[in-house]
């Protein structure tokens, strides 16, 4: 399965009041990942042609460590399809190579009227693996 990897470095107004990042900005850093990804797939061409888009419908994150201001930190990304759905299987990693931030994100494609749509063809014609791995 490929390995996406999205680099990014702490910035100050991402801390809370305890010094670490705030718990709610790890959503950012994924969900920036994920833009790059579709960047990289050609789908963001494809999103201002059709009028789709992909919307999250389920997350589910898992804290482990912290990250500090300006500690650098890649976010590690594999995805796979499961019916209509695409899966998102990330992690956060630090400087020092620990995992600080586990996530699976659960999205669907819609059209204009938010109506559930299959994959597109420009997904499913990419040479990833198209199914759960990890089972």
């Amino acid at each position: 399965m490929k390995v996406f990897n999205f680099d990014f470095q702490v910035r100050g107004y991402e801390l809370d009041s305890f010094g670490h990042v705030n718990n709610a900005v790890y959503v950012n850093y994924y969900e920036q990942a994920r833009w790059v990804i579709m960047e990289h797939l050609g789908l963001l061409s494809y999103f201002k042609e059709s009028g789709h888009f992909l919307v999250v419908v389920k997350a589910q994150l898992k804290y482990i460590d912290e990250l500090h201001l300006l500690e650098k930190g890649i976010v590690k990304t594999v995805f796979y399809t499961e019916g209509f759905f695409v899966i998102f299987k990330q992690e956060i990693i630090n400087k020092a190579g620990k995992k600080v931030n586990t996530a699976t994100f659960k999205c669907l494609f819609v059209n204009k009227k938010r109506e559930a749509l299959d994959i597109p063809d420009i997904l499913k014609n990419k040479n990833y693996d198209n199914h759960r791995q990890d089972r």
